[in-house]
């Protein structure tokens, strides 16, 4: 919920309004760089964080650039008021004057209209604190530049205070990001081809006429870095003599020149396809036995909301256990006998034990707890679900991928619904008791 205090963030003073100078500012009120779009750009990833923390510093900074929007949109319209009545500063930028009465409108110093294009979003929040770190560094140069070519005193007031605070948070967001004690290039989830990811190319070789010296520093050289040179030549055959240190080759790679290639283990597509039937069978066995255990789970819910979610996450399971059919049938093992799943049974007996545990227990308690269960049964789920369709991907078995990827959406969908209905239970938790 946003509510606007009618006071500036930092009082504005223009004592002599300049319009060319007005323009200029545009950039930082719709520009690439500018105030809405790093306000839009905080914001929308504090919408998607799930660390509440981080989600706070995201909308709090956010906020805060909304009203940096406010400061420049004011000093903006302050220089260019002559343009409403003078000739010679309409003349500044007709579009302004003509098209916008000499105002401020969501377009950057060039006329060109502002664009979500702008945005930075990527849903991890470790790459998107980086990007933020990034986009402050550049607004700073922005207000930097602006000052410089500023002659109005509280003008250049103005634009310090509003570049100090970029500084300020770039402090914040790299302080976040080192929070989270990440290694520094642990970027996603999928880990780099080893032997590839220390791999520098040399591929702008060259001296005197024909180009700028090779360099070297601790970019390319010392640590764990491998030095090929030219490796454009040497696939070609042809070139100099080619220098290398310490290469070696990647468990699974090959090596062509000095590049080092990783390619996945050969298998039989007979032994993959033998594979993903052996994983369906445990996971239809785990997908049915969850078709019995709903039900129990949606009584012993004290939650509407959550006696709710799992009434619907059974509907959804009747229809994956359907599509588990459709998928071996597909394999030609529409007959294969179903494969006890152990992991599964476990899971659910450990939620028996919880929802017998529930009914002496405080009914928000006893609620987090079943959502706990629900929580592990889902990502048991959930890890099934991807390798079988991983192995579907190896087949080139695009229909049955689409298939297992349906499920495997339903059962993360589920998995986040779970975690939205918990999250009011802990806050309920935590309040003090009442005072009788």
């Amino acid at each position: 919920m946003y509510h606007h205090v009618k006071k500036l963030m930092y009082t504005v003073r223009v004592d002599a309004p300049d319009p060319r100078f007005g323009n200029m500012l545009l950039e930082q009120f719709g520009g690439a760089n500018g105030e809405l779009a790093a306000a839009m750009q905080y914001s929308i990833q504090g919408l998607n964080c799930d660390d509440a923390a981080r989600k706070d510093l995201l909308m709090d900074i956010g906020t805060e650039e909304l009203s940096h929007l406010e400061v420049v949109g004011t000093l903006a319209r302050l220089h260019l008021v002559p343009m409403k009545n003078m000739r010679d500063a309409a003349e500044a930028d007709p579009l302004i004057a003509i098209a916008g009465g000499g105002g401020v409108n969501l377009f950057n110093s060039m006329g060109n209209a502002w664009t979500a294009d702008y945005l930075k979003i990527t849903g991890e929040l470790d790459v998107d604190l980086r990007s933020n770190i990034a986009a402050e560094a550049r607004a700073k140069i922005v207000y930097e530049r602006l000052i410089n070519f500023c002659d109005d005193a509280g003008t250049k007031d103005a634009l310090q205070f509003l570049m100090t605070r970029e500084i300020t948070h770039m402090k914040a967001f790299a302080a976040a990001l080192e929070s989270m004690e990440k290694p520094a290039f642990s970027i996603g989830r999928i880990a780099p081809s080893a032997g590839v990811v220390n791999q520098y190319f040399n591929d702008s070789s060259g001296t005197g006429e024909m180009g700028e010296i090779d360099t070297r520093g601790p970019w390319n050289e010392g640590a764990e870095w491998e030095y090929v040179e030219s490796p454009a030549l040497r696939q070609n055959g042809s070139g100099n003599a080619v220098h290398t240190e310490s290469a070696e080759t990647a468990a699974d790679g090959e090596v062509a020149g000095d590049i080092i290639y990783e390619n996945s283990i050969p298998a039989s597509a007979e032994a993959i396809r033998e594979a993903l039937v052996e994983h369906l069978r445990d996971l239809l066995h785990a997908e049915k036995q969850l078709v019995r255990a709903l039900p129990k789970m949606a009584r012993a819910a004290q939650s509407l909301q959550l006696r709710e979610a799992f009434e619907m996450h059974l509907a959804e399971t009747e229809e994956q256990v359907e599509r588990l059919n459709e998928v071996l049938n597909l394999l030609d093992a529409g007959n294969a006998r179903l494969k006890p799943c152990k992991g599964m049974l476990g899971l659910l007996e450990e939620g028996e034990e919880i929802m017998a545990d529930g009914k002496k227990r405080d009914p928000y308690l006893a609620d987090l707890e079943l959502i706990a269960a629900a929580h592990k049964v889902e990502h048991y789920e959930i890890a099934s679900y991807i390798t079988a369709r991983n192995l579907a991907f190896q087949l080139r078995m695009p229909e049955v991928s689409r298939l297992l990827q349906m499920s495997l959406a339903e059962e993360q969908n589920s998995d986040m619904l779970l975690d939205q209905i918990g999250r009011p239970l802990t806050s309920v938790l935590g309040r003090p008791a009442a005072v009788v």
